[in-house]
């Protein structure tokens, strides 16, 4: 899976041939087969474990979080280091809206679910105010999404902590003047 990340993730779906992740690897061609039967299928599976590896490290980094506004900080922070970590993410799953569609909505589908639980459940505790908690999910996912491609892929010279604090404050304060 890690050559597979790095290759999809360097060149892109269509520019990496089978034996380029398995030299990569190190393994016989051969050895591809015991585990995939082509490249649509590995690349499904780097989505899926992707995907997997991003939720599991955000639950991890925000699981100590008193409040959900502190989750939020969390996780953002969390979400760019990984990038950071993964610098072909955005790519991969970009990719896969055109090479494993159903992969790709799924990666954002799933993320999107316990995202709104998540929102649903810091309402109920008073953390945060009541509203749409689907609309929010996926708007707050899409900022996420491209601050990792801004602040992780292309240029990472803004630590990930000023990032996290800047977009809390938006979250938590908005765009508004108070009072106005």
């Amino acid at each position: 899976m890690r050559a597979a990340e790095f290759e999809f993730g360097e060149r892109g779906f269509h520019a990496v041939a089978i034996n380029d992740i398995t030299r990569k690897a190190g393994v016989a061609l051969g050895t591809f087969y015991v585990y995939f039967e082509s490249k649509e299928e590995i690349f499904r599976s780097l989505v899926s474990y992707l995907s997997h590896r991003v939720r599991s490290t955000l639950a991890e980094k925000v699981a100590d979080a008193p409040d959900r506004m502190t989750a939020e900080r969390k996780g953002l922070e969390a979400y760019i280091e990984f990038v950071r970590e993964h610098k072909g993410l955005s790519r991969i799953i970009s990719e896969a809206e055109f090479v494993a569609n159903d992969a790709f909505a799924e990666h954002y589908r799933v993320f999107s679910q316990a995202y709104r639980a998540n929102l649903e459940a810091a309402s109920k505790n008073r953390e945060i105010r009541s509203g749409d908690y689907e609309i929010w999910s996926w708007a707050i996912m899409g900022m996420a999404v491209f601050l990792g491609l801004r602040f992780a892929e292309w240029d990472d010279s803004v630590p990930p902590d000023k990032i996290a604090d800047t977009v809390r404050d938006l979250i938590e304060n908005g765009l508004g003047i108070p009072g106005k």
